[in-house]
């Protein structure tokens, strides 16, 4: 009983490819009477059979209704020839009649006046969701408040997504203010010195590393720059040489038949990362790209590439690159710079995005080990801090791995502008087993954060959609910044802290707040 009526749903509900179905609303007249009478009375036929209006609430009830979607031979024996007796003469005129009509769509309507501080609703650049309501006559409002709820962001300018705004709030302040020209040069003593003390460094790098002295924090606090000043240059220069040895001993080697599926997956991915930034669409940045993972994967036999590897590349290529660009980097052509210099980011880039693997490439071995470890881990962390939602998946059947795959396996890279990347991982390099550990909280505070939409959407499908597409496009500082005070709060709270000292000593000013006394009474 239960595969009739999942068979009939189908029926009432798939569209065959090049079937013919009535355009309620289009711009054109409707089609002929003589090609559709078939197709009307199949129609009338399924419109007698009871509809089931409930959407489905969990994956098990989706998976049911949708078992029988691709069956060969359910419904083309009976839909198909109902479309035989189709005529061309008619199909052509029926078509030149669209064409005409789109084409008067073309010219300019007449636009009722309106006030000089209200856009019309044809530009490229609107007022947000919320402004434009108010200003819709109430007759608009009635035909466009349907799709209200599938509009997912309202449209707002755009923020760059590096560069010079990766140092800025998304509310546009001011990119140097006295205390971060304080902090600025604080981080100039510690990395003049001598000896740079890295336990120092980290605690400043924590609430974030200033654009300046990024790339050099990073060298050191990913371990690939020694500490010492005097042993910099001779290491910078002997790791640059080992990478393009690297490339002579064994690029040559993808065209191999053991190496081609690697370098083939490759490939294909590259032109897939950050695809919106034109600066990794540039052949050269490909190239340098494909390079580094190759390399990479030829070194690592035990993970091998895996898809999502590529990502974790762009963070350490921009702030390399903008150790040279004054400019926007995202827009930059990087043919301007000369060969050194291009080399010079390359191999820094491999080198620290190596160092960051080493620690978390249990999360790239076969079946993925250590991203199953975490998304359980999740699991139990979320169970454990807000039983609310954990249990509003556990109603609609959202397994914590539909979602939370992603991001253990791109570190939020996929959830996040990249900006906020960049921002976040001056504190992961900051922390004890920042990629491995701390990353942890961070997802689990990042989950909580959309708990009021989560518990708004009842379905097993909503949720879904909801937790693969949050709006975070308009992120910056400020978001990142309360992000990794909570889960530094649930991280306390885990464990047994020692002071109110150790609490503090890594936050920012002005973040000690009444949840300082909670985590330490835990």
């Amino acid at each position: 009983m239960a595969a009739e009526s999942s068979k009939q749903f189908w029926k009432r509900s798939a569209k065959l490819p090049g079937s013919i179905q009535p355009v309620y609303g289009a711009q054109h007249p409707p089609l002929d009477p003589r090609l559709t009478k078939n197709f009307i009375k199949e129609r009338s036929k399924i419109s007698t059979l009871p509809m089931k209006n409930k959407k489905a609430s969990s994956f098990h009830e989706f998976a049911r209704d949708t078992s029988d979607a691709w069956d060969i031979g359910d419904d083309e024996d009976e839909d198909f020839p109902s479309f035989q007796t189709l005529n061309s003469k008619v199909a052509k005129a029926t078509a030149a009649q669209v064409l005409e009509n789109h084409s008067r769509l073309r010219v300019k309507p007449e636009w009722p006046q309106v006030a000089l501080n209200e856009a019309p609703t044809n530009c490229k650049v609107i007022k947000s969701n919320s402004e434009a309501q108010l200003s819709r006559a109430p007759e608009d409002a009635c035909v466009r408040n349907p799709l209200h709820k599938q509009q997912s962001l309202p449209l707002r300018p755009i923020i760059p997504l590096v560069a010079r705004i990766s140092d800025q709030n998304a509310s546009g302040a001011p990119p140097m203010t006295v205390r971060e020209k304080t902090r600025l040069e604080k981080f100039r003593q510690l990395l003049s010195s001598h000896n740079t003390d890295l336990d120092e460094l980290r605690k400043c790098s924590w609430p974030g590393v200033p654009r300046e002295v990024r790339p050099v924090t990073w060298r050191l606090l990913s371990g690939y720059l020694p500490a010492s000043m005097e042993r910099r240059k001779l290491t910078l220069q002997r790791k640059r040489e080992e990478y393009f040895g690297f490339i002579e001993q064994y690029y040559d080697s993808r065209n191999e038949e053991h190496h081609q599926d690697t370098y083939r997956q490759i490939h294909i991915d590259i032109p897939r990362t950050n695809p919106l930034i034109p600066l990794f669409q540039q052949p050269l940045v490909q190239e340098i790209f494909e390079r580094i993972l190759f390399i990479w994967a030829i070194r690592h036999p035990a993970s091998g590439y895996v898809q999502g590897i590529n990502d974790l590349v762009t963070p350490f290529f921009v702030v390399f690159l903008s150790e040279y660009v004054e400019e926007d980097v995202e827009n930059f052509d990087v043919t301007n710079l000369s060969q050194d210099v291009m080399r010079s980011i390359e191999a820094d880039s491999f080198w620290c995005m190596s160092k960051l693997l080493d620690g978390i490439q249990d999360n790239y071995t076969f079946a993925q080990p250590g991203i199953q470890k975490k998304v359980k881990a999740l699991e139990e962390l979320v169970s454990r801090i807000d039983e609310q939602v954990h249990n509003h998946f556990r109603k609609y059947e959202v397994e914590y791995l539909q979602f939370a795959f992603r991001w253990m396996n791109n570190l939020l890279m996929r959830e996040l502008p990249l900006r906020c990347t960049i921002r976040l991982w001056d504190t992961y390099q900051s922390e004890p087993e920042g990629f491995s550990h701390f990353h942890l909280y961070v997802c689990a505070a990042f989950l909580i954060k959309w708990r009021k939409e989560i518990l708004d959407e009842e379905d097993f499908q909503g949720l879904l959609m909801l937790l693969q597409n949050l709006p975070t496009i308009h992120w910056g500082n400020e978001e990142i910044g309360l992000l990794l005070a909570e889960a530094y709060r649930l991280k306390c709270c885990s464990i047994k802290v020692p002071n109110e000292d150790a609490l503090q000593r890594v936050l920012p000013r002005g973040w000690q707040c009444r949840w300082t006394q909670e985590a330490l009474r835990a």
